[in-house]
């Protein structure tokens, strides 16, 4: 029998004792901008927030993606894999396994600074009440992700490329206006480009540890065994280190000046 939205099916996490991905059903998809849409299964996940799943697209790819909730994930169309996943309707399957990873760690008093789909595996921990604040950046105001939303839960202040909505620039610039002494942490998720403006302006205010930053990287296996998601030059495995850094750790790593793709070639951030 198929379990429907009302009927979740709680998982303390997936059977890895296979290592097959697990089947979800899609019950449904909502459209939150022009090229993100959330897609909701009928299983639901314990997971910490900043934590992610593989998602297998059968006859397609596995790619990782951070739970934007505990029976969703929150995807940008942006190469084959996600234009599959676009594709897919209610009632149609696609495997997870995890949660992996570590997430953002408990706190009160958080700024939260989100770029693009950045916006998705903050959005828990906006939920949880703890978010003092939160800093919403995107290239215009339809490509805002969850504005209303968050508004329900802290303060939102935003900032658009095009000047369409809120300060007409980036969001680090509302980032380095904020007064710092007054937040426990700072988590940051969004384009590396932006998140490690983030972390430039908490290096100059001489307290990096203040930040967690999520971290994409090209991932193969997800569970630190294949290598190709560690950062230079320590070896850290973001889907086992991280995803979640605080900025300290990361301050003398490859975060902000590069990355890699799938044959291991750098390629500039």
């Amino acid at each position: 029998m198929r379990r429907t939205a009302s009927q979740p099916n709680k998982l303390w996490g997936v059977p890895m004792t296979d290592g097959l991905p697990l089947p979800v059903t899609i019950t449904h998809v909502t459209k939150e901008t022009p090229h993100v849409r959330s897609f909701f299964f009928d299983t639901e996940f314990s997971f910490n927030p900043g934590q992610f799943v593989m998602v297998w697209i059968p006859g397609v790819d596995e790619i990782p993606m951070a739970l934007s909730s505990a029976s969703s994930i929150t995807v940008q169309r942006v190469g084959d894999a996600t234009t599959a996943l676009f594709s897919l309707i209610p009632g149609d399957q696609v495997g997870i396994r995890g949660p992996f990873g570590n997430g953002f760690p408990p706190s009160r008093n958080i700024l939260a600074v989100a770029g693009g789909v950045g916006a998705a595996p903050l959005l828990p921990v906006i939920r949880a009440g703890g978010v003092k604040k939160c800093l919403l950046g995107a290239r215009s105001s339809a490509d805002l992700l969850f504005p209303a939303l968050i508004r329900t839960y802290t303060e939102l202040a935003v900032s658009t490329d095009d000047g369409s909505e809120g300060h007409h620039g980036y969001v680090a610039d509302l980032f380095r206006n904020e007064d710092l002494p007054q937040y426990d942490a700072v988590f940051c998720c969004g384009p590396e480009r932006m998140t490690a403006a983030v972390h430039g302006i908490l290096l100059q205010s001489g307290h990096p540890e203040m930040g967690y930053f999520s971290l994409h990287r090209y991932m193969k296996c997800g569970v630190g065994v294949c290598g190709s998601c560690s950062l230079d030059p320590g070896g850290l495995r973001v889907c086992r280190d991280g995803p979640v850094f605080r900025g300290d750790i990361i301050t003398r790593s490859e975060f902000g000046h590069y990355s890699r793709d799938a044959s291991g070639r750098r390629r500039s951030i």
